[in-house]
């Protein structure tokens, strides 16, 4: 769930250098994160550590991060877990938040959030350089993987792969939402 707090002027650019943990920039206006649910930061948590475990084994490098600011086309976001490639770790090393979306992201779903707000959240993140988007519904066990190029639906039972970013990373929908 996402609350607005009070209403501040203060530009999106300025948010960017300046960020105000726990806040993302939303249509001109700084929106706190709340709503996260031990659920939710479960799911965070061990997504993060997947991810990671597989960038290091893999030998692909680059850098998982939680909560870490971006850029999109139009707004400044924290995704849940995101995945960011070696080159762009190179390119962007010190940057107070990445000028782009993350190659990788996954949302996870609060009980308060809409799936409409996640679905727009999902198409700003692949309009803004992102290659690949995981919304992740804890409660009813469900993840869609969103691309430019498809859609895929996974539920307990199914294995859920990376499709076009941290090439080879698969894990058991029930281990990851056991």
């Amino acid at each position: 769930m996402i609350a607005t707090i009070e209403q501040t002027t203060i530009s999106l650019d300025h948010f960017l250098r300046h960020p105000i943990d726990n806040n993302e920039w939303v249509d001109g206006q700084l929106i706190e994160k709340t709503g996260m649910t031990l659920r939710h930061g479960q799911v965070q948590a061990k997504l993060s550590y997947y991810w990671r475990n597989h960038m290091i084994s893999s030998g692909q490098g680059g850098e998982v991060y939680t909560e870490a600011l971006c850029r999109t086309n139009k707004q400044g976001r924290r995704p849940d877990v995101s995945y960011l490639t070696p080159e762009l770790v190179t390119q962007y090393a010190g940057v107070t938040a990445l000028p782009q979306s993350f190659p990788l992201i996954a949302e996870i779903a609060s009980p308060d959030d809409s799936g409409e707000e996640l679905f727009a959240k999902a198409k700003e993140y692949l309009e803004s350089g992102c290659q690949e988007v995981w919304l992740v519904f804890p409660e009813s066990l469900w993840i869609i993987v969103i691309t430019q190029e498809q859609h895929l639906l996974l539920t307990v039972g199914e294995i859920i792969n990376t499709q076009t970013v941290l090439k080879g990373f698969n894990i058991t929908m029930d281990e990851l939402l056991a």
